[in-house]
């Protein structure tokens, strides 16, 4: 598993909260356990106090994304960097059952479950790969969504660094609202008679000479 993987951890975190509209989905071990996915040892030993510490971890990565949206790329780093203190890493290279065509093993990186409690196993594969994403593109491919309400968190991994929505859905949102705005702003300039500044003008009545 290449350590990109891990930064998704960051982001499914991250967005279990929309303080915007109030709403939160990490009310549960259950919602914890599901953060990890069901065949993950670290999920089944989430317990009812995991939730209150994976809420603190939330919102300490959703500042590092709100930093690194604001072009803070030093807090950013700093942000993250006291998490990677706090939650290290194990990794170790793994070849699990996968093969190459010539039967032997596809070895590569993999950072194991944290042996203390849930929660500092997956603050550590999520600091970790969010660390790996930041150093590998660059703080700017961190960001937060510009539909608003949203702000959900987002990795952008655009060819041209031009990501700003979490999803299409809310790009498309944002896209018809701006829509909208232009409409109305054409509209309020055409004045009572319904019609714009480009196309209007003035006719001077023909007279008989």
């Amino acid at each position: 598993m290449e350590l990109a993987y891990y930064s998704d951890y960051a982001v499914r975190l991250v967005n279990t909260e929309e303080p915007a509209r109030n709403k939160d989905s990490l009310t549960s071990v259950e919602a914890v356990r599901e953060l990890f996915g069901a065949s993950s040892q670290a999920a089944r030993r989430a317990t009812d106090s995991d939730v209150t510490r994976f809420r603190s971890v939330r919102g300490r990565l959703r500042a590092v994304f709100a930093a690194a949206d604001a072009g803070e790329e030093t807090r950013a780093v700093d942000l993250l960097n006291s998490l990677l203190l706090e939650f290290p890493v194990s990794p170790q290279i793994s070849g699990h059952d996968h093969r190459d065509e010539d039967g032997r093993p596809k070895w590569h990186m993999h950072l194991a479950d944290h042996p203390s409690n849930a929660t500092a196993g997956y603050a550590a594969i999520a600091a970790m790969g969010l660390a790996f994403h930041l150093t590998e593109y660059g703080v700017d491919r961190l960001g937060l969504c510009q539909a608003a309400p949203c702000r959900n968190a987002y990795l952008d991994t655009s060819t041209n660094r031009s990501r700003r929505y979490c999803s299409d859905r809310c790009a498309t949102r944002a896209n018809v609202a701006a829509y909208r705005a232009r409409k109305r702003l054409e509209s309020e300039r055409s004045g009572p008679t319904g019609r714009t500044a480009e196309t209007s003008q003035e006719t001077t009545p023909v007279t008989d000479r």
